[in-house]
């Protein structure tokens, strides 16, 4: 009998947790990457990582039928790390095979922010005032008409890459040129969407299926870039305030015909209620190790059951409250020294510590999920609780950067 493989587009995001689980359910994780030597845990013995072009259908296509001739193919799943087509591409890719997966048409619309946009605005779901421009000038009046602050972003993209707050129009001129110039990662396009700056605090809910699982709380970095730096879960919600982005979320999935597997959801609690910031057909980057401690749920094998056609198992164990603190360097450089993680884990309700940077690193801020260096995660049965510890953790990290020499220096 063939050995049952689990074929994962690209590595980045939560691939380790997904490599992880599909080999604890007796499966054998394949990764067809890019660039699979940018992933450190596909390095280990036993992972089969095959490098290939991820927007490429045909090719992707033919190495899965190349596989098949070895494997029995379980299911296909993938993460989209800086490149938003590869959801969409599974899809295709589990419709061409038939295998169970999302719409791909469905996925497909997602991704394309305005394209969603204009689908929720039909079904009534709230959202920031909002406007597609393709030129300076279109930005330009889109920004007076809706007016400053605003949020302009590419129209596809994850990540918060490209994404900045316009406070002034000296600002707006400066990130239009860097848009407009094709300097941001990803597909380089002239569509951007130009948003009203949805004020108040930030909330995703966790779906599988039509099931709210869990709503996290977002605190970020200072303006005018949009860098997290800690996650609550669950968030501190009253019953009301969840129950009604609980129900806005099903709207959305309605909206967009989704509903099947993973999304989350982002909002920002405003005057007039939760507001719709994104729609992502997808787990969120983070999310399931918070969700995890905090209710005992493993959504990452829970996918894996649905992507392969087992039975899945949504229960909640247990209550606590996790937390994530992302480590984000104030200043550019080389990184001198970076330590204490061992100190950190060793603090008890720290469930993690992660570094992502090595000594004597460039460092340069991106202002976006670029910029982290590492991360510790706590957990306990009190928000209070879990805070003091967390804080505690992150108190035992340091590091040194020694900045960039300027010309002339």
């Amino acid at each position: 009998m063939a050995r049952r493989a689990f074929i994962m587009l690209g590595g980045g995001g939560n691939g380790p947790q997904y490599k992880q689980a599909a080999q604890g359910l007796g499966l054998h994780p394949v990764t067809l990457a890019a660039d699979p030597t940018q992933y450190d845990y596909l390095a280990a013995k036993g992972i089969e990582a095959i490098r290939i072009d991820t927007d490429n259908l045909d090719a992707l296509i033919h190495e899965c039928s190349q596989l098949r001739a070895t494997y029995d193919i379980a299911g296909i799943t993938g993460f989209p790390d800086l490149d938003e087509s590869i959801p969409a591409t599974v899809g295709k890719l589990c419709r061409h095979f038939g295998l169970p997966g999302p719409n791909p048409a469905s996925v497909e619309r997602c991704c394309d922010k305005f394209t969603q946009r204009q689908l929720l605005a039909v079904a009534g779901v709230p959202m920031p005032a909002y406007h597609l421009a393709a030129n300076a000038t279109e930005v330009e009046s889109s920004a007076a008409e809706i007016g400053l602050p605003v949020v302009v972003k590419p129209a596809m993209g994850c990540g918060s890459i490209g994404v900045r707050l316009c406070r002034n129009v000296d600002e707006l001129a400066e990130h239009t040129t860097y848009l407009l110039g094709g300097k941001n990662v990803g597909r380089s396009s002239p569509r951007i969407l130009v948003e009203e700056f949805a004020q108040g605090p930030l909330y995703v809910a966790n779906l599988m299926g039509n099931e709210v699982i869990a709503i996290t709380a977002y605190e970020f970095g200072p303006p005018p870039h949009f860098v997290v730096r800690e996650s609550t879960c669950p968030a501190p919600l009253i019953d009301d305030e969840h129950q009604h982005i609980a129900d806005v979320s099903l709207s959305c999935l309605r909206a967009l015909g989704l509903g099947w597997g993973p999304s989350n959801i982002e909002f920002r609690w405003t005057k007039r209620g939760p507001v719709v910031i994104e729609v992502n057909p997808r787990l969120g980057v983070g999310e399931p190790k918070l969700i995890r401690l905090a209710y005992g749920v493993d959504l990452v094998a829970e996918h894996i059951k649905l992507i392969i056609g087992e039975e899945w198992d949504l229960r909640k164990r247990h209550s606590q409250t996790a937390a994530s603190r992302i480590l984000v360097p104030d200043r550019d450089g080389i990184l001198d020294w970076i330590g204490g993680e061992s100190r950190a884990a060793a603090v008890p309700g720290v469930a993690e510590v992660k570094l992502y940077i090595k000594p004597k690193s460039l460092f340069v801020r991106q202002g976006d999920i670029r910029d982290k260096i590492g991360h510790v995660i706590a957990a306990s049965p009190s928000p209070a609780q879990t805070r003091t510890i967390l804080q505690h953790a992150v108190d035992l990290i340091g590091w040194s950067i020694t900045p960039i020499p300027t010309l002339g220096e």
